[in-house]
C-alpha cells in the first residue's frame, strides 16, 4: 500500500465522525484515475461502507457501488462490491446487502462468490428475519455452481423451520447425504428445537428415534425434547426420555433435571418435584447433577406458588448456607413468594436484608412489593413505597404505576386511580392499553358511564389502541346497564369495518367504530359469553341461543362459562330438562363440569326437591375432586328444608365445619325458619347461638330470630331477645317491634309493651311513633287516662324533637344519626287514619292538642335536617 493510500485511509478514519467529509475524501479519489492496487481500493471501500452504512447514507451508498461499477476495472471493482456486500450483511443493513449483492452477480454473471459469502448472507438474513430472501440466495448458490456445506444446509433448514415449512425441512434433511454433506447434531438440533416449538413434539421424537438421527442425537436434543415434554406437561413421556438418555449413554445434565422440575412445580406437582431435587442433593453415587442456582430458584418458585411456606423457608436457609442466596433473582423470587401468601412483615424484613447485603433492589423488587401491597389493600403503604422507590433514584414505570391505579380501582377508589394516572402522565411514564383497560373497567363498575365514556374519547385523542379487552369491558358494562341492544351492536361492529349498520343514538357504538383499527380488535369467548350472560339474566333465552349458534359459526369454542351461564339460566325457571340436554352438549364438546354447574344443577334440582338426584350429583363432585363450597351447601340445605328434612340438614352443617367450611349467615337463616315453621324452638334457638358463635352477633341474625318467635306467638321470648339487641344497640329496621308491642297490648300485658317503649326512649333509639297507639289505646280503655296522656304527651316531644331511628355507637356514645326506620316519615295523619283504634287516638290527639295548645296538626311535620340531609347523601 503506497503513502498516498494510506494517508488517504488515514483522513477518511480521522473523519469517522463526519461522514459528508469522509465520503467527499473517497469520492475523489475513486472517482479520478489512480494506480491504487486492488487490496488497498478494497481496504477503502470496506472502510468507507462502515461510515456511510452507520450514518444511514443510503443514496451515497448507491453512489459508491455506481462509482466501482464505472472504473471498468472487474480486478477492482468485484472484490471492492462483495467487500461492500459483506460489510451491510454484516452490520445487519440486510436490504442493502441483498440490492448490492443482485447488482453485482448481474454485472459479473461468470464470477462465483464464496461459499462463505453466501452463508455470510443466509445468516444475515435468517438474524434480522427475511426468510424471503433465502430461497434466491440458494438458486443463485446452485446456479453458481457453489456446493452447500453441511453449516449452509443448518441455515438452510432454520430458515424453513421459522417459516413452519416443516415437510421443505425434513426433506432437505433426508436430502443432504445426497448433497455430500452428513447432517451433524447441530443439523438435528435445529430441526428438534423449531418442531417443538411448533408444539410437533411427537414428530420431533419420532425423527430422533429414526436410526439416522439417532447416532448426531447429543444431550442438548435431548433436553430439548424433555423441556418440551415438560412443558406440555407430558411427565410421563418426558420420564421415559429421560430413561432412554441413560440408556444410550448421554447422560442428563442438570438442564434435564431443571427442566422436570420446573414443569412438575407448574403443575402442581411440587412434592414430586421435591424428591428429584432431594436426590440431586443426596444421591451423589448416582451420578446425579448437582442442583445449580437455577434449581434452587426452581424449587423455591414452586414451594411459595403452591403455598408450601415452611418448605420455602427451609429451602431459603439451606440456599444462605451454600451461597446460593445472594442474587438479585433469588430476593425477588423469595419476595414474591412471601408477599403472595400475606407474609407482608417478613417481606419487609427481606427488603431490609437485600439493602444491607448491599443488594440494590431494582424496579422489578420493588414492583413485587407494590403488587402484594395493593393485593392486600394496604394502599397508602404502596403509595409510599412509590415515594420510596424515587428517593433510591428507581423511578416508576409503566407496570408500577398500573399496579397501584388497578389497586385503587379494586377498592372502588376511582377519584385517586385517575389522580395516579394524571401523576403517571406528567412524569412522563406513558400509560399503555392495560392501564386505560383497567381504569375504564373500574368506571364502568361504578356506573359512572359518562366518565366512562370520556375515558374511551381520551383513548382514541391519544391514539391507544383498543384490543379485545377493551372492547369487552364496553360490552360488559352495557349488559350490566341492560342496555343489550348496544352491546349487541357493539359485538357486529367488531367483526365488521364501518359505522352504517349503527344506530346512529348508540353513541358508545360510534366512538368504538371511530377508534382506529377496531375492527381488528375481533371477539373472543369471553365477548360472547357477556353478551350470553347479559340475554340469559333478563329471560331471552332465544336470543341468547341465536348468540350462541353465531359464536359457534365463527370458530370461537364455548367453554364452561359459556354452558354454566345456560345450565344457570334453564335452572332458575325450573327447566331442568333443558338444563341437562345442556350438560350433555357441554361434555360432548369436551368441556368439564365446574364447582358453578354443579351449584346451578342443584338449585334446579332443589327446586323440584330432587333430593336422590342431588345427593348424585354430590357424590360425583366427590369423585371428581371438586369440593363443595357455601353455595352448593345452602342450596342442598333450602332444598332438604323445604321437603321437611330439617334434621337431616344439619348433619351438613357439621360437614361443613368438618372441611373448614364456615357456614353463613344464610345458612343459619334457612334452617332457622324451617324449625321455627315446625314450632320446634328449641333446636331454633340452639341453631341461633351456634350461629353467634360462627358468624358474629350480627343484626341479621338477631332480628331472624326475633321475627320467627314472634310470628310463632312466643312473646316472652322475643320481647327478652329484642331487650337484649337494645343493650347491644343493634338497629331495628328488621326487627318487628311494632308488632310486638301490639301482641303485648292485645295479651293486656301493657306494662310489658309500655317498659319496652321506655327502653327505646332511654337507649336514645328513634323509632316509629306509631307503636305509642296501642298501648296509648289500652291505657285509654282501662280508664288510665292520666297515664295514656302522659304517654301522648311524650310521644308529641319525640315527634318534635324528629329523632331519626338507626343510631351508631362507639364507647356507648351516641354519634351520627341515621336515616328514619319508617318508610315515608311518620307523620301525624299516619296515625289518625289508622283503623285499629282510631277513635280512641282521635280522642286522644285531641285532648292533647287543646290542653298543650301546639296549633294544628300539620304544624307538627318533622322539620329538614340539612345536615342529616348531607351525611345520608341524599343532599
Amino acid at each position: 500500500m503506497d503513502k498516498t493510500t494510506r494517508k488517504l485511509i488515514d483522513g477518511v478514519l480521522k473523519n469517522t465522525n463526519n461522514p459528508k467529509l469522509a465520503w467527499h475524501l473517497v469520492k475523489r479519489v475513486i472517482s479520478s484515475p489512480s494506480s491504487s492496487s486492488s487490496s488497498s481500493t478494497q481496504h477503502l471501500v470496506t472502510i468507507t461502507t462502515r461510515i456511510l452504512a452507520t450514518a444511514k447514507m443510503h443514496n451515497e451508498l448507491h453512489h459508491l457501488h455506481n462509482l466501482l461499477l464505472s472504473s471498468h476495472n472487474y480486478h477492482i471493482a468485484h472484490p471492492s462490491l462483495i467487500s461492500m456486500v459483506r460489510v451491510l450483511a454484516q452490520l445487519g443493513h440486510v436490504d442493502d446487502a441483498i440490492t448490492h449483492f443482485k447488482s453485482l452477480r448481474a454485472q459479473f454473471p461468470s464470477l462465483s462468490p464464496s461459499l462463505p459469502l453466501y452463508n455470510l448472507l443466509l445468516r444475515s438474513t435468517l438474524r434480522h428475519h427475511r426468510p424471503g430472501f433465502v430461497s434466491w440466495l440458494y438458486s443463485d448458490m446452485l446456479a453458481a455452481r457453489v456446493a452447500p456445506q453441511t453449516y449452509t444446509f443448518n441455515l438452510l433448514i432454520h430458515s424453513l423451520c421459522e417459516s413452519r415449512a416443516f415437510d421443505h425441512a425434513l426433506q432437505l434433511f433426508e436430502k443432504m447425504p445426497q448433497k455430500g454433506c452428513c447432517p451433524n447434531e447441530f443439523t438435528l438440533g435445529i430441526l428438534v428445537r423449531g418442531l417443538c416449538r411448533a408444539g410437533l413434539v411427537k414428530q420431533a421424537l419420532e425423527l430422533v428415534n429414526n436410526n439416522n438421527s439417532c447416532r448426531i442425537a447429543n444431550r442438548v436434543v435431548y433436553n430439548t425434547l424433555v423441556s418440551r415434554f415438560c412443558r406440555e406437561e407430558m411427565n410421563n413421556e418426558a420420564e421415559r426420555l429421560v430413561e432412554r438418555m441413560n440408556e444410550l449413554g448421554v447422560l442428563p445434565d442438570v438442564v434435564t433435571f431443571n427442566s422436570r422440575i420446573s414443569a412438575l412445580c407448574r403443575a402442581g406437582k411440587v412434592m414430586e418435584a421435591s424428591r428429584i431435587f432431594r436426590d440431586m442433593q443426596m444421591d451423589a453415587e448416582l451420578g446425579l447433577p448437582r442442583p445449580n442456582v437455577v434449581t434452587f430458584n426452581l424449587m423455591l418458585k414452586g414451594f411459595c406458588k403452591h403455598g408450601m411456606m415452611g418448605d420455602a423457608r427451609g429451602l431459603v436457609e439451606t440456599m444462605k448456607k451454600v451461597g446460593n442466596f445472594d442474587s438479585l433473582e433469588c430476593y425477588n423470587i423469595w419476595l414474591m413468594g412471601l408477599l403472595r401468601n400475606g407474609e407482608l412483615l417478613e417481606a419487609r424484613l427481606v427488603l431490609d436484608e437485600m439493602v444491607a447485603k448491599g443488594i440494590e433492589p431494582n424496579a422489578y423488587t420493588y414492583n413485587i412489593m407494590m403488587d402484594g401491597l395493593c393485593r392486600n389493600h394496604m394502599l397508602s403503604d404502596a403509595r409510599g413505597l412509590m415515594d420510596l422507590m424515587m428517593r433510591n433514584g428507581v423511578y416508576p414505570d409503566t407496570v408500577a404505576y398500573s399496579t397501584l391505579l388497578h389497586g385503587y380501582c379494586s377498592r372502588g377508589k376511582v377519584f385517586e386511580a385517575k389522580s395516579v394516572l394524571h401523576e403517571m402522565i406528567r412524569n412522563g411514564c406513558q400509560p399503555n392499553t392495560y392501564t386505560c383497560n383497567t381504569l375504564l373497567h373500574s368506571l364502568w363498575k361504578e356506573g359512572r358511564t359518562l366518565e366512562a365514556e370520556e375515558m374511551l374519547q381520551k383513548m382514541n385523542e391519544k391514539c391507544y389502541q383498543p384490543d379485545t379487552v377493551t372492547c369487552n369491558i364496553v360490552v360488559n358494562g352495557l349488559c350490566r346497564n341492560g342496555e343489550l341492544d348496544k352491546a349487541s351492536e357493539i359485538v357486529s361492529e367488531m367483526w365488521t369495518n364501518g359505522p352504517t349498520s349503527l344506530d346512529k343514538g348508540n353513541s358508545f357504538a360510534s366512538l368504538i367504530n371511530s377508534i382506529h383499527n377496531v375492527s381488528n380488535c375481533l371477539p373472543d369467548g369471553i365477548t360472547y359469553t357477556t353478551l350470553i350472560n347479559g340475554l340469559c339474566k333478563v329471560g331471552r333465552l332465544e336470543e341468547a341461543k341465536k348468540k350462541f349458534i353465531e359464536m359457534l359459526a365463527k370458530n370461537l369454542r364455548p367453554d364452561s362459562v359459556t354452558y354454566d351461564t345456560f345450565i344457570w339460566s334453564f335452572c332458575k325457571q325450573g327447566k331442568i330438562s333443558s338444563a341437562f340436554r345442556v350438560l350433555k352438549d357441554m361434555e360432548r364438546n369436551g368441556c368439564s363440569k365446574t364447582l358453578q354447574t354443579y351449584n346451578a344443577l342443584i338449585l334446579g334440582l332443589g327446586s323440584n326437591n330432587q333430593i336422590f338426584e342431588i345427593y348424585g350429583l354430590k357424590d360425583e363432585m366427590k369423585e371428581k375432586g371438586i369440593s363443595p363450597d357455601i353455595c352448593t351447601y345452602n342450596n342442598i340445605i333450602t332444598c332438604l328444608c323445604e321437603g321437611g328434612k330439617a334434621k337431616d340438614a344439619i348433619s351438613l352443617l357439621h360437614e361443613m365445619l368438618d372441611k373448614g367450611i364456615s357456614p353463613n349467615v344464610s345458612s343459619f337463616k334457612i334452617l332457622i325458619k324451617a324449625f321455627s315453621k315446625s314450632s320446634d324452638f328449641k333446636v331454633a334457638c340452639e341453631l341461633f347461638e351456634v350461629a353467634l358463635n360462627i358468624c358474629g352477633r350480627k343484626e341479621a341474625l338477631y332480628s331472624l330470630m326475633f321475627n320467627e318467635l314472634l310470628a310463632g306467638g312466643q312473646l316472652s321470648e322475643a320481647k327478652e331477645l329484642f331487650e337484649v339487641s337494645l343493650d347491644r344497640y343493634l338497629t331495628l329496621k328488621n326487627f318487628m317491634y311494632k308488632d310486638l308491642i301490639a301482641r303485648l297490648c292485645q295479651d293486656e300485658r301493657l306494662a310489658d309493651a309500655n317498659s319496652l317503649l321506655y327502653k327505646l326512649i332511654d337507649k336514645g333509639y328513634g323509632f316509629d311513633h306509631a307503636s305509642f297507639m296501642p298501648v296509648i289505646d289500652g291505657l285509654s280503655k282501662r280508664g288510665n287516662k292520666r297515664q295514656a296522656d302522659e304517654l301522648a304527651k311524650r310521644m308529641m316531644e319525640l315527634e318534635l324533637e324528629d329523632r331519626p331511628v338507626d343510631r351508631t355507637y362507639s364507647n356507648r356514645k351516641r354519634v351520627i344519626p341515621g336515616k328514619l326506620l319508617k318508610d315515608g316519615g311518620s307523620d301525624w295523619q299516619d296515625i289518625i287514619n289508622r283503623d285499629a283504634g282510631s277513635g280512641i287516638a282521635l280522642k286522644t290527639l285531641k285532648r292533647v292538642q287543646k290542653g298543650w295548645g301546639q296549633g294544628s296538626i300539620s304544624s307538627l311535620q318533622p322539620q329538614q335536617n340539612d345536615f342529616l340531609d348531607y351525611y345520608d347523601g341524599s343532599g
